[in-house]
């Protein structure tokens, strides 16, 4: 859209800015943030934890380009589905590399830099070298250093060893003295028995000896009467029989009494 011709450049760009378009440019560039120095850059990197990547170009910075005569000189760029996208522009070539240090991109080529690099040959074959060095190295070990493995060794064992001799003493007096404890109380509860069992008996006793008691006295009653009895029989059978006659013939006196011994 052309919203016309103007003497100067500053009564083009007041038309600019009183135009909708100006104003929004205008809103975007304050809530802009304020452009980074290079130092101010790299601790803002060393803050996120991010790497800003070097390369061999003009820059020293990947993905970002120099473009001289601009107020913000420094552009920062990304292959993004096949296509060379940019990021902006940026008034140093650091805070330029911290914008492609955040980018998927920038995080993909921080990872490919950080893993090892290809080996050349040369290199390969003084690792195979060092490799087969290692074992005449370790076989070298001096008959005092492996004495002192094996003093070690055997100090750690007699360490273990005493420590598990210590548990088992400890088992073994925690279940002697469960198992006295276990006796004392069956010993205390035989006791109650015994005693329960004693206090029985003696009340048995006592109702033994009242009831012999009664039965004594009850068969010395029945003798007296039995041996009254007997006793009466005898004198009325000698009465019967046996008559005391005195000169006059008549009977004299009481009749005499047989005496049951």
């Amino acid at each position: 859209m052309h919203l016309g011709n103007f003497v100067t450049a500053e009564e083009a760009a007041l038309c600019i800015a009183r135009s909708p378009e100006g104003q929004e440019a205008a809103k975007r560039a304050a809530a802009a943030p304020p452009p980074l120095t290079s130092e101010e850059a790299r601790q803002q990197a060393r803050a996120e934890g991010l790497t800003l990547l070097v390369a061999d170009n003009n820059v020293g910075y990947f993905g970002v380009r120099h473009i001289p005569g601009k107020p913000k000189p420094y552009e920062a760029r990304v292959w993004r589905g096949g296509k060379l996208v940019s990021l902006g522009s940026f008034a140093t070539a650091e805070e330029a590399a911290l914008c492609i240090a955040r980018s998927p991109e920038g995080r993909a080529a921080a990872k490919r830099a950080a893993a090892p690099p290809l080996l050349t040959s040369d290199e390969v074959g003084q690792q195979v070298r060092a490799a087969a060095k290692r074992p005449a190295a370790a076989a070298s070990l001096t008959s005092e250093a492996v004495g002192r493995r094996g003093a070690r060794s055997l100090r750690r064992k007699e360490v273990l060893g005493r420590r598990e001799q210590v548990l088992a003493a400890v088992e073994a007096r925690s279940a002697e003295e469960e198992a006295e404890v276990g006796a004392e109380e069956e010993a205390e509860e035989e006791a109650e028995e015994d005693a329960e069992e004693e206090a029985e008996e003696e009340a048995d006793v006592v109702v033994l000896d009242a009831t012999v008691v009664v039965e004594v006295e009850e068969a010395a009653e029945a003798e007296d009467v039995q041996t009254a009895v007997v006793e009466m029989v005898d004198v009325v059978q000698v009465m019967e029989h046996e008559d005391v006659v005195d000169e006059d013939g008549l009977s004299e006196g009481q009749p005499k009494r047989r005496r049951h011994m």
